[in-house]
């Protein structure tokens, strides 16, 4: 048996089991991941994120090769144990925890690469909470048929990649929002090869203030469930209003999860368009499990 130090933190409410492995010492296998977090009979978490220093991974290594700077590797997965790319709220909760456990120092104002399996990240210390620029994004081509239950009819959705797959589906008011059943994973025709996370999003009225864009979002998050929160995907649905709405629409947004309020903005660079997501990061508490 294996006993792990862990630490249970969140951001806006889509939480995370994290595990402190410096030196790539730690074996786990997927179903020993979703074994933590399971909300019953483990920790309970979205997903589970191991911190380890990048030369100790290819994924690593390879990025080192472009930022030498970025040692620590954010090793995340999701809640049944599937890898994934990367995680918005988790890269700033881990973060969070690099400072807290002593591993990383990030001042006020300054900036932390972390890798990741969608490249390098920078994370950015605020006022309260951090901001993480998430890299050039993509319209991926394509416009799925999505089915979910709540939803009377089929509606099309925008396919968008933030390092990872998403698809952003439009609804017509509130009640539509409320009305869905996530708890099963909405059908997607054609399906993606690797999946998507589904975000089903609503303009607030006005849908510009001072500015600032707003919507109401909820989602399904592959290998996870439905969550109450996605930073990816938050900035995945305000990517997809933006470009619903045309030529004048704001670069910042307000996007508005179950578990809280997060902030997108789009930054013009010479290599193209970033987009960053802001919001906080918080640790809960920190314990032994035995696997």
């Amino acid at each position: 048996m294996t006993t792990l130090r862990f630490t249970k933190g969140h951001g806006t409410g889509n939480d995370f089991v994290l595990l402190s492995d410096p030196d790539g010492a730690l074996s786990l296998t997927p179903a020993q991941r979703a074994a933590l977090a399971d909300r019953r009979f483990g920790i309970g978490g979205d997903g589970v994120i191991r911190a380890v220093r990048s030369q100790h991974l290819p994924a690593g290594r390879a990025v080192l090769e472009h930022e030498p700077d970025a040692e620590w590797f954010m090793d995340y997965t999701n809640a049944d144990g599937s890898l994934a790319e990367m995680c918005g709220n988790g890269i700033r909760v881990f973060a969070r925890y690099l400072i807290e456990e002593g591993l990383a120092e990030l001042p006020p104002g300054g900036t932390l690469p972390i890798a990741t399996r969608a490249g390098i990240v920078d994370v950015h210390r605020l006022t309260a909470g951090f901001a993480a620029d998430l890299g050039r994004w993509r319209l991926d081509g394509t416009e799925p048929l999505v089915r979910a239950r709540g939803l009377p009819v089929a509606r099309p959705g925008l396919g968008i990649d933030v390092g990872n797959p998403h698809v952003v589906v439009a609804l017509a008011s509130e009640e539509e929002l409320e009305a869905l059943d996530l708890g099963r994973a909405p059908l997607l025709d054609p399906e993606p090869e690797a999946g998507a996370n589904v975000e089903f999003v609503v303009p607030a009225d006005p849908l510009v203030v001072d500015g600032v864009g707003r919507i109401r979002m909820r989602v399904h998050e592959r290998g996870s469930g439905e969550t109450l929160s996605c930073g990816t995907g938050a900035a995945a649905a305000a990517l997809a209003v933006r470009h619903w709405a045309g030529a004048g629409a704001p670069s910042a947004w307000q996007v508005t999860v179950p578990g809280g309020v997060l902030g997108v903005r789009m930054i013009p660079t010479e290599g193209g368009e970033h987009v960053t997501l802001s919001g906080p990061a918080e640790l809960v508490y920190s314990g032994e499990i035995t696997l």
